[in-house]
């Protein structure tokens, strides 16, 4: 057994070198580890520890097995589309294909943190340390053509993927040392050196494409042809840049197996596409849409009192979720200045008057995110450390606040006034600590002389209410925000370039942290394109923890490993972190029924693949 002793060493040495490859920060420390992983085939996988349904269930817990099988619901979804191939980097795909249409060889259930069980493979096999993962193919697997599903098509999918799909897909399976054909119905994965536990279950996941039905050659190319999968539903009706039909295939290979029943209940799912959010809730009201999650707090509280709601055709629901909180946050540029200087990131952070904001344009229903895993256990916010991960920091003695690795650290807190005194005087001093004084109505940098002022990028209008509120609270002291709003095209391409001062984004962790982190935090993925470290965090403790972390066995090293990190970025004082919805809000037109879940049993919230509708 590995003991914190170990640990520090091998951190110790590992800080050194560690940011100069993405590759080595998500593959190293693997080897630290002795699994306990069954070498025989199993019909499932846990990314830590074991499954949680056994051999034989009958479905899953979240589900109404005897569900009727009939009607019809209708989606919105923002912005238009030109392909219906999600899987590439071109065009704008519609949505829905990769979730109705094409399947994976196993299938993720939706009470547990991470685990996968069998669909187009009944079994996957791996060593104890997991470097390879062998599938087992159902004989019974089917494309939506009749055509059987072979290994054949595993590695035509993996080969296609790896060389045209988008970028994510590529780099994951760029740590496949080699795809093995083992007869018509079994494919091995060997993966290269320690490329970490996760990568097993990463191929369960692997979107599974027919070979007698895909040109490689144009496979790139933005197409409307209806895609052949071997999904529960094909696509029967396309109207391009507007709206999709999905029918249900009566004669899907899948419907009678555990992990398909109770589910994917509508004869017809139909997906409408709008320009803009209020466009969308008019059809909503008006009945061309079923059902719709809400994110707007003001919408929730005041624009569900349509004649609908009030007789209960319409149903609003809150949802509880066991998923961590979405950071959303403003972002802070540390590549350049003024934002390399931690100071004064810290003396903005300081001066974001959460509560007044709450009020003013969210009505008070919104919660104060703190963590990059806030709800969850996985959250260091009022948890002081635990042994394990202060071994994991005791290399980087500087990385963590004394408060925040005590838990004693909050956000400052004001009483919604607006009039937030005590947050000018403590920003003040930090910009005073940080080298800047304050002239006449400007806050200028003593050491070079220049007034401090920055840009705000942005290609949404809706968040200038919350912007010019945040730009007039920094007026008061002599900082000035600009606010730069650009098209679509164009932010992305600064986003790219990490050319901005400032801009707003969300990241949605799940309750089993991998991979994705490094191409958030890790040092490496600061300097590369087409990452989300957009605040490129550049910090020995976070590539060292999350090394860690995507090695990490058990569910109880996983949680410190994660509460480490966390502790790290919200030390490095790299976003202002904003708020999260205390549930998932949905409302919905009252033929749609959901089946009687148990709170606390599943993590999706809405989850609609299990629902139906009452009409025929």
């Amino acid at each position: 057994m590995t003991t914190h002793r170990d640990i520090q060493g091998k951190l110790s040495n590992l800080a050194r070198w560690l940011p100069a490859s993405l590759l080595f920060v998500s593959m190293l420390l693997a080897s630290m580890f002795v699994g306990k992983v069954s070498a025989e085939p199993r019909p499932s996988i846990a990314m830590h520890g074991e499954p949680k349904h056994s051999v034989g269930f009958k479905h899953w817990p979240y589900v109404n097995p005897m569900a009727p099988k009939q009607g019809r619901v209708t989606l919105g979804v923002l912005g238009s589309f030109d392909s219906l191939n999600p899987l590439i980097y071109q065009g704008e795909s519609v949505s829905g294909v990769r979730e109705y249409v094409y399947e994976s060889l196993m299938i993720r259930s939706a009470d547990e943190p991470f685990s996968l069980y069998g669909l187009i493979a009944e079994s996957i096999d791996v060593p104890a340390d997991r470097s390879s993962a062998t599938f087992a193919l159902r004989k019974s697997a089917r494309f939506s053509d009749g055509k059987p599903i072979t290994a054949d098509d595993v590695i035509f999918s993996y080969t296609l993927l790896l060389e045209k799909g988008w970028p994510f897909m590529r780099r994951t399976y760029k740590a496949v040392a080699s795809a093995e054909r083992l007869g018509d119905h079994a494919v091995k994965f060997v993966f290269q050196l320690d490329s970490g536990r996760e990568l097993a279950l990463l191929m369960g996941l692997m979107p599974i494409l027919p070979k007698h039905a895909i040109i490689p050659e144009t496979f790139e190319r933005t197409s409307l042809e209806p895609p052949v999968g071997s999904g529960p539903y094909r696509v029967t009706r396309v109207e391009a840049g507007r709206s999709v039909v999905f029918s249900r295939n009566p004669d899907w290979w899948a419907k009678d197996l555990p992990v398909a029943r109770g589910r994917h209940n509508f004869d017809e799912i139909r997906v409408e596409h709008y320009r803009e959010d209020t466009a969308m809730f008019e059809a909503f009201k008006a009945g061309q849409i079923d059902t719709r999650s809400e994110d707007n707090a003001t919408r929730w509280l005041e624009g569900y009192k349509f004649p609908a709601v009030v007789d209960g055709r319409v149903m609003k629901r809150e949802i509880e979720t066991r998923l961590p909180a979405v950071m959303s946050a403003l972002v802070f540029n540390t590549r350049r200045a003024p934002f390399d200087d931690r100071q004064l990131r810290r003396a903005l952070i300081g001066l974001y008057d959460f509560e007044w904001f709450n009020k003013s344009l969210y009505s008070g229903v919104m919660k104060r995110t703190e963590s990059f895993f806030e709800r969850s256990d996985l959250s260091s916010v009022g948890r002081a450390a635990d042994d394990r991960e202060r071994a994991l920091l005791a290399p980087f003695p500087d990385a963590v606040r004394p408060e925040i690795m005590a838990g004693a650290s909050v956000l400052p807190v004001t009483d919604g006034s607006g009039n937030a005194r005590t947050l000018m005087q403590g920003a003040m001093r930090r910009l005073t600590d940080a080298g800047y004084r304050l002239e006449g109505q400007q806050m200028i940098d003593a050491r070079t002389g220049k007034a401090l002022a920055f840009e705000f990028l942005t290609q949404q209008r809706g968040q200038e209410r919350l912007l010019q509120g945040f730009a007039k609270i920094l007026s008061q002291i002599g900082i000035t925000l600009t606010i730069r709003l650009v098209d679509s095209a164009q932010y992305e391409k600064r986003l790219k370039e990490h050319d901005y001062d400032m801009m707003q984004t969300a990241w949605n962790s799940s309750l089993s942290p991998g991979v994705e982190q490094l191409n958030w935090w890790s040092s490496a993925a600061a300097d590369a394109t087409s990452t989300r470290n957009y605040a490129g965090v550049k910090s020995a403790a976070a590539d060292a923890i999350m090394a860690v972390l995507v090695a990490e066995e058990t569910r109880d090293g996983l949680t410190s490993a994660v509460r480490a990190l966390d502790r790290v970025l919200r030390s490095g004082d790299y976003v202002i972190p904003m708020h999260h919805l205390p549930r998932v809000w949905v409302a919905h037109w009252s033929h749609l029924v959901g089946p009687d879940v148990p709170s606390g049993s599943t993590n999706a919230g809405f989850n609609l693949d299990t629902w139906w509708s009452t009409r025929q």
